[in-house]
């Protein structure tokens, strides 16, 4: 956070380190004769009062109406969480749990993920989620060809996940039935059973010259046409564990509230936003507002991405109160996570929907 955060003294940080530290343990404001008798140092209330005073007119703090205590704003947490908190030691339990879940390295990611979940989930006490991107690379292992009349005919594509795609191919000029056929085995021979972002540019013109001058202009656009149609397969999966945990929290106590939540929860599509559009191979922390979604303002979202060839294939994280554990939370994420990316990197894992090798 730079600068704004420079003219803290480390009295104050004591002091805002202590009320943060507190207000997580036990949800309530925190006051000068706490703080008096738990500091360690000692320093006199009224300095204290002085001290949280000014470290809310900061905007680092907030006072609750009808309380003495303070409690830590938004800005509070985030200077927190980036500049105060100790690292979380794991203890030999958690770090058991978290080995037993990554031990078989063949396991699916989804399967992966969502155990990471319910294992986050039961450690921290938060809702656990697991995002698994569409990682799997289709491909086509047939074509074949059906005319359609003068100057178009229609691409039909046989996928390895067993579905059919169609495209209606445009020409615009005379396409004998040789020609035709001749294009089908081209594609057939090329383009089968291929990840088609290999396929490079001196095959494409291998293919141009093997169809013969009719159909080469077509081998372009075919291509690109094919790599859109097995592109637009697949979806995100967003899924939560422990969506109950919420209620724990006077966070969540507002029942209109709580059913806005939980229906942005069930829909999904605005939290796979953040997560898909978040920053790789790094902790992701969006404290209360700093969420796009409006209705978890009051809320913390914490996860971490899987990457594969630099692209994100899924994700673990939380979601809870801002008057979140972040410590053992970010421990946590990022130990499994890191866990799960070093199998990605080092072992083939079975990704979603492929099958599984022998």
């Amino acid at each position: 956070m730079g600068n704004e955060f420079s003219g803290l003294s480390d009295r104050k940080k004591l002091i805002l380190k202590a009320i943060i530290d507190a207000h997580i343990r036990g949800g309530e404001p925190v006051g000068s004769k706490y703080l008096t008798q738990n500091l360690p140092i000692s320093i006199s209330s009224a300095t204290i009062r002085n001290e949280m005073s000014e470290l809310e007119e900061m905007g680092f703090l907030e006072q609750p109406h009808t309380s003495a205590g303070r409690v830590p704003s938004e800005y509070g947490y985030r200077f927190y969480v980036d500049s105060l908190m100790k690292s979380y030691e794991m203890t030999m339990n958690e770090l058991a749990e978290l080995n037993r879940l990554t031990k078989n390295k063949m396991e699916r990611l989804d399967s992966i993920l969502e155990g990471a979940a319910q294992l986050m989930g039961n450690l921290t006490n938060y809702t656990a989620l697991a995002f698994k991107g569409k990682s799997r690379v289709t491909v086509i292992t047939q074509f074949r060809t059906m005319r359609m009349g003068m100057g178009k005919f229609l691409l039909i594509m046989m996928t390895s996940e067993e579905n059919v795609q169609t495209k209606v191919i445009n020409h615009g000029f005379e396409l004998n039935d040789t020609a035709l056929e001749r294009l089908e085995g081209v594609l057939n021979k090329h383009l089968c059973n291929v990840n088609l972002e290999s396929v490079t540019l001196s095959e494409i013109s291998d293919m141009e010259r093997e169809v013969g001058y009719e159909a080469a202009p077509l081998i372009s656009p075919i291509v690109k046409g094919v790599y859109d149609v097995i592109n637009t397969g697949g979806e995100d999966e967003l899924k939560f564990a422990g969506v109950d945990r919420l209620l724990q929290y006077p966070e969540f106590s507002d029942v209109g509230k709580f059913r806005q939540l939980l229906g942005a929860i069930e829909k999904k599509d605005d939290i796979l936003d953040i997560v898909s559009h978040s920053k790789k191979d790094e902790i992701n922390v969006y404290i209360g507002s700093e969420n796009s979604v409006d209705v978890m303002n009051n809320s913390t979202l914490i996860f971490r991405t899987i990457t594969q060839n630099d692209k994100v294939v899924g994700a673990i994280g939380v979601i809870g109160p801002c008057r979140m554990d972040y410590s053992k939370v970010i421990a946590t994420i990022d130990y499994l996570s890191r866990n799960i990316q070093q199998m990605m990197d080092q072992d083939k894992m079975l990704l979603g929907n492929e099958s599984e090798e022998e």
